[in-house]
């Protein structure tokens, strides 16, 4: 019995609607015919009546012709960033797999964090000559020839960094050097973790021994800034000392001595009225407050050749 109330009812439903339907297919066809009619007996009461009809169907083309285009915009705005995602996570792939796979070659000298062989001058400089300052945030040495940028590898902020897979604070020095370098002569401030990162995906680390020499030109190069290698032996102190004054840098790679055990990056920054150079030492701030004789830094400067090494002279400008 349940059963055959159920049929009937739906019986009677589907009767219903079949008779709405035809209802309203009548009324449409009555509707049409009576337009059409009217078209053609009283054109000015068909355009009364189809006025605002015209205007709610160009209405409604035009909202679904702004909704489609929104749409095939948000669309290419969503594949572009698919894109630049995806282009993101294959340089983070090639890195990691640079990582895994990297090798020292030639020119890969160890440049890892090591205490000094020799002793520390006997005093820093006079505050009038050079000093730390913080600004907006931002630690810079004053009283070179222009007031650098300056990080440390060493900080407590990247102590969980790491540079390919070795650790930033002990293999750094490189991509700290090129950190001061660029945000000082360029004016946009790059952390060593972040150099560390573009260096990696362009080859410059080496596994277990720092950087590759071409860290620094080629980071130069790629920030727009002119680098030029100086040999030492045709080092002019004349008119290194008139560069550094200009605000121009230079990066040393030095060896055995006041500054490492093994290899290591600095910055030479500026000049002391009394004619030593100051430096940024990427792993000490004392070293960096005192002054220097050149003709020491330069008795110290690494023995290879390797992509200008161990002395390039870096402005702002195009690369030569």
């Amino acid at each position: 019995m349940e059963q055959s109330r159920k049929h009937l009812q739906k019986a009677k439903r589907k009767k219903r609607n079949l008779i709405l339907s035809a209802v309203l297919l009548a009324a449409v066809c009555i509707a049409g015919m009576e337009l059409l009619v009217c078209r053609w007996a009283d054109p000015l009461l068909y355009d009364e009546i189809m006025t605002p009809v015209r205007a709610c169907a160009q209405a409604f083309v035009r909202t679904a012709a702004d909704t489609g285009r929104a749409v095939w915009r948000q669309a290419e705005q969503a594949g572009a960033e698919a894109r630049r995602q995806l282009d993101r996570t294959c340089i983070a792939l090639q890195a990691q797999w640079e990582i895994f796979t990297a090798s020292p070659a030639d020119d890969a000298e160890a440049t890892t964090l090591a205490e000094p062989e020799a002793k520390l001058p006997p005093k820093p400089a006079p505050e009038e000559i050079t000093g730390l300052e913080i600004r907006n945030g931002v630690e810079y040495l004053t009283g070179g020839g222009v007031d650098v940028v300056y990080f440390n590898q060493t900080d407590m902020a990247w102590e969980e960094a790491h540079y390919g897979s070795d650790p930033l604070s002990s293999h750094g020095c490189g991509p700290t050097v090129m950190s001061m370098v660029v945000s000082t002569l360029q004016g946009e401030v790059i952390n060593p973790v972040d150099m560390a990162q573009f260096c990696v995906s362009r080859g410059y680390w080496a596994k277990n021994h720092g950087s590759y020499h071409a860290i620094i030109p080629g980071t130069a190069q790629f920030y727009g800034l002119t680098c030029t290698s100086i040999p030492p032996e045709e080092i002019d102190q004349e008119q290194l000392f008139s560069r550094l004054e200009a605000g121009e840098l230079v990066v040393a790679l030095v060896t055995k001595g006041h500054f490492t055990k093994g290899g290591h990056f600095i910055l030479l920054r500026g000049v002391t009225p009394e004619g030593q150079v100051l430096v940024a030492d990427p792993a000490s701030r004392e070293r960096s407050l005192m002054p220097w004789d050149l003709d020491l830094i330069v008795s110290e400067l690494s023995k290879t050749r390797s992509n200008g090494s161990p002395f390039w002279l870096i402005s702002r400008g195009e690369t030569a």
